[in-house]
């Protein structure tokens, strides 16, 4: 085959291979189950069946294909080969990426970033209406964003008496007394990680750094009060009885 012809093959096929990279890479993060760090599980099933249909379109272009292209005067030139090339390669590293190294979650720095609690309240979060009628010790199993949804709707110390917390995320500082109090925080997806916003519960917690770094996943248990700390503009935070070290959870965004 002449330097032309090859050069017109790789060129046919070249969105093609990249195409099938891409789709591969997305149905081995779902089979895997790791698609569910980049979008909300409801998708999750939508996202596979399409790349497999993908899958399916593009070897049915390869049986079907027929090749009827003739030769063309006009000789490829020696830098757009090498663009089209290094495209192809970068691309096919990235999805081979996908697939080799595990996806990370997001971290305290984006938390940081994107200002924790500083999103609109989410959809199917407690409200205090529903949350003062629930069931005695049901409030042990609300999760970081019911309680951050409660610590913005009021700030009310008797509302929070006799009511349970039993929280895991990652630790957060406090930007305003960041030596006594931090955040359990964990990311809220509506539709990807691009969108995730990052919610929290502040815990009062003196010298929490001596046993705990920033971006550690613990397990906090207690009960709400009015804010020891002098510094912290949280009117109410939680007033630990245990906190421990725990793994991060095979799901650690909430939804």
């Amino acid at each position: 085959m002449s330097r032309n012809g090859a050069w017109k093959k790789l060129r046919r096929w070249q969105g093609v291979i990249l195409v099938v990279a891409a789709l591969v890479a997305t149905i081995w993060l779902g089979v895997t189950n790791q698609l569910i760090l980049y979008i909300h599980p409801r998708y999750i099933v939508f996202t596979v069946i399409m790349a497999v249909i993908g899958i399916a379109l593009v070897i049915g272009s390869f049986v079907t294909r027929h090749d009827h292209d003739h030769e063309d005067e006009e000789k490829p030139r020696r830098l757009g080969v090498v663009l089209s090339v290094g495209a192809t390669v970068l691309t096919l590293a990235l999805a081979v990426g996908l697939i080799v190294v595990p996806p990370a979650t997001l971290t305290t720095a984006t938390a940081d970033q994107r200002v924790i609690n500083s999103g609109s309240l989410t959809a199917g979060t407690k409200t205090v209406d529903s949350a003062a009628s629930a069931p005695t010790g049901a409030s042990a199993k609300f999760t970081v964003a019911d309680w951050a949804s409660l610590l913005r709707q009021t700030s009310d110390e008797t509302f929070y008496r006799n009511k349970a917390a039993d929280v895991i995320g990652f630790v957060s500082a406090d930007t305003d007394d960041p030596d006594n109090v931090f955040f359990v925080s964990r990311f809220v997806i509506t539709c990807c990680a691009v969108d995730a916003q990052p919610v929290g519960v502040p815990v009062y917690l003196p010298n929490w750094k001596s046993a705990f770094a920033s971006g550690a996943w613990v397990q906090v248990t207690g009960s709400f009060d009015t804010d020891p700390s002098r510094s912290s503009k949280q009117p109410i935070v939680l007033l630990p009885t245990a906190t421990k070290k725990t793994t991060q959870p095979s799901d650690p965004y909430l939804y």
